[in-house]
């Protein structure tokens, strides 16, 4: 095992009631790595994500944070590693009651014990950092849906995570939007150094991002492909991953 892998999936395997969406799958995220799952409707993407983050547990395997072991540490130690990273839900998962910068905070008055002008100065800080200056005070109902994913990121960004989980953050957007935030991530990424782990289907995003992909499979119940976009679309012999590289339509 690779000394630079901050995330370790072994011999997952996921399923609902009956139905098995995940069968038996093994890769690593490396530190400081853009990482893609991809993949078409329904074969596991989100389910993959859910079971990462710890938000479900694994019918079988292993998921492994920063050397903590999910599945079979300590509360104590579930929480401190749920402390190493943010969440970027689909659709921003904002609460709509609250205020931009009272969704920022959430995260650090949980999980700190920090006074509330030092929050304010790190939720102005991370709102900064996402280009929203001055948008604090706004309601998610009052911005745009490319300013809501900016928020969204802004709360993920909260405490400082070593790992950023994105699911489908161009999702919805207008191509200029989506050029945006996909500049965004890599500047986060270059900037602060974080692993972020993106679940998309947005293939100019996947390009532009990802450094590295996994391509899920809904009948194979796992992974297809793995490597540098460009390689898979290049040289890949497998027809369902050379006709999503190209574009290309399953249907006669």
């Amino acid at each position: 095992m690779p000394n630079d892998a901050i995330i370790q999936i072994n011999n997952l395997s996921a399923k609902y009631s009956d139905d098995v969406i995940l069968d038996n799958i093994t890769f690593d995220v490396y530190q400081n790595e853009i990482f893609v799952v991809l993949g078409g409707s329904g074969c596991g993407k989100s389910t993959l994500l859910r079971h990462t983050i710890g938000l479900e547990v694994p019918f079988a395997g292993n998921v492994t944070i920063d050397g903590a072991d999910l599945i079979n540490c300590s509360e104590t130690e579930f929480k401190n590693t749920l402390k190493k990273i943010g969440v970027l839900f689909q659709g921003s998962a904002l609460f709509g009651s609250m205020t931009v910068s009272e969704n920022v905070a959430l995260p650090i008055q949980e999980y700190s014990n920090l006074k509330n002008d030092l929050i304010d100065k790190i939720v102005n800080l991370k709102l900064g950092l996402v280009g929203l200056e001055g948008y604090g005070n706004h309601l998610p109902s009052e911005i745009s849906g490319g300013m809501k994913k900016r928020a969204g990121l802004a709360r993920a960004l909260a405490l400082n995570p070593k790992i950023l989980f994105l699911d489908e953050p161009s999702a919805g957007l207008d191509p200029i939007t989506s050029k945006e935030i996909d500049e965004l991530i890599l500047d986060i990424n270059k900037n602060l150094g974080t692993t972020i782990v993106i679940v998309t289907h947005e293939l100019e995003s996947i390009f532009t991002v990802a450094q590295r992909v996994i391509m899920l499979d809904k009948t194979k119940k796992g992974i297809i492909a793995e490597g540098k976009p460009a390689d898979l679309k290049k040289y890949s012999t497998n027809q369902t991953v050379k006709d999503f590289f190209n574009r290309k339509s399953n249907k006669k």
